[in-house]
Order: structure tokens, then C-alpha cells, then sequence
């Protein structure tokens, strides 16, 4: 069954004191090569059958409207893992952000 993974970001210019707490917990466990860790999220949508152009679009949409914050955040790739390995970048992401 493929699923259709969406990952959402906060935008770079905000703060992120989730990101800002796990860099210094990492240094001060001893990982301090890490540095501006940012945390973001993750969404799999399992899809019966064939994921289409159609299914991807309406997956940008939900990514855009309903599973992220556009004043907050930035869908920064839209992928689908299982049959057919296709692969979509969101709009205006970079192409090899995608997995």
C-alpha cells in the first residue's frame, strides 16, 4: 500500500525552542558537532491503490491547507514510499529534499 509522506518545517526565519532545547541537551551530552538542530513534522497517508497525479494534488492541497500553518511553516517536501516509488517535490522545494 503506498503512503504519501508529507514533511512540514518551520519556516527558517522563526524561532524554534524545540530545535534551540535539542542542540544544547546534544552538547551537553557530548554532541557538540550538531549545531541549529530544527524540529519539524511528519505525516504518512496511506493510500489504496495507485497514488495518481489527481491523489498528489490533492495531498499538496490538504499539506497546504490543513496539515501545516503557512504563517509558521513551509511544506518542504511531499514523497510517496511503497509501490511505484514515485516522488513529488512540494512547490518550491528543493527536489532533493525529497527521500
Amino acid at each position: 500500500m503506498p503512503t504519501i509522506v508529507v514533511e512540514v518545517m518551520p519556516k527558517a526565519e522563526l524561532l524554534d525552542p524545540q530545535g534551540k532545547a535539542t542542540t544544547g541537551a546534544l552538547e551537553r551530552l557530548g554532541h557538540g558537532r550538531f549545531r541549529d538542530v530544527r524540529i519539524g513534522k511528519r505525516f504518512e497517508l496511506s493510500v489504496d491503490g495507485p497514488v495518481t497525479e489527481e491523489i498528489l494534488a490533492e495531498a499538496r492541497t490538504l499539506a497546504d491547507e490543513i496539515l501545516s500553518n503557512s504563517v509558521i511553516e513551509d511544506v518542504v517536501a511531499i514523497s510517496v514510499d511503497g509501490e511505484g516509488d514515485a516522488h513529488a517535490p512540494a512547490d518550491g522545494a528543493d527536489a532533493g529534499a525529497t527521500a
